[in-house]
């Protein structure tokens, strides 16, 4: 069941003891202007204010409507001979009763929660929150996520062998003499460019646009089809330097020249 909200009813009670004095209000006022009238007619009219028990602006009231009363027949009287005032349709006389309480639709009393969805008072629905706590939920994730890397090094390192290699000779340099894995594609680059171009001027753009990539797209979601332009540039970048450090690796032989791996052999060593 619905909880009803305090200050709700509260205020339905307030409208509730309105209605109710209002009701008594107008049942005392038809009580003294009653026994006003019956008094009139018996002659106890004489009965002084401060012996009655009926306050005196009630009392004035009465005698008000009394009055009113009869100078109005007094004037059917004498303008139309003793005619009746004609009723409206239905036979009854519309008489001034007391000011209607709040009602429904078709005159039904109805509370107020009876009326209004208990949506628009109320969150009836918890709202999901895109947030995780950092202990025990991520620490715990990232302590299992390195767990398994530093199983996976040791597995790898008892089946693949790493050998270190001799020491270098100024006297005998090795043809091809390639960079390590990570700085080959900067070496692929300096076979196609001046240093200051292949060293400085394209990385730089490159680091610079990752750099401008969250303010460029603002999307918050984490969705890959909401963030087309985060992954495209992405995508574009790791793609470039990809192939430019494959192309270093398996495609260059003696003399860091191009050549197939399938025709002259691979110049390579893991």
């Amino acid at each position: 069941m619905t909880e009803i909200p305090e200050h709700l009813r509260k205020r339905a009670e307030a409208a509730r003891k309105k209605a109710e004095e209002a009701k008594a209000g107008a049942g005392a006022d038809d009580a003294a202007a009653a026994g006003s009238s019956d008094a009139g007619d018996t002659g106890a009219g004489a009965t002084s204010a401060g012996d009655s028990k009926i306050p005196a602006h009630l009392l004035e009231r009465s005698r008000a409507a009394k009055a009113r009363k009869a100078g109005g027949a007094e004037a059917s009287e004498g303008e139309g001979g003793g005619v009746a005032t004609i009723a409206p349709p239905g036979g009854a006389v519309a008489t001034a009763g007391p000011p209607p309480a709040a009602t429904g639709p078709g005159g039904h009393t109805q509370r107020l929660l009876t009326v209004v969805k208990s949506g628009s008072i109320q969150d009836v629905k918890a709202t999901p929150v895109d947030k995780v706590h950092v202990w025990p939920h991520l620490l715990a994730i990232e302590l299992l996520a390195s767990l398994v890397m530093t199983v996976f090094l040791l597995i790898f390192s008892i089946f693949v062998n790493a050998p270190l290699l001799e020491l270098a000779n100024p006297n005998s340099t090795p043809n091809p003499s390639k960079a390590p894995w990570y700085f080959l594609g900067l070496q692929e680059l300096l076979t196609m460019f001046h240093p200051m171009v292949a060293g400085v001027t394209v990385p730089g753009m490159g680091i610079f646009l990752l750099i401008l990539a969250p303010y460029m797209d603002k999307n918050p979601s984490n969705k890959p089809e909401d963030r087309k332009f985060a992954i495209s540039l992405f995508t574009l970048f790791l793609m470039f330097w990809a192939v430019l450090v494959i192309v270093g690796s398996f495609f260059r032989g003696e003399g860091f020249n191009f050549n197939p791996p399938w025709s002259g052999g691979l110049f390579f060593d893991l």
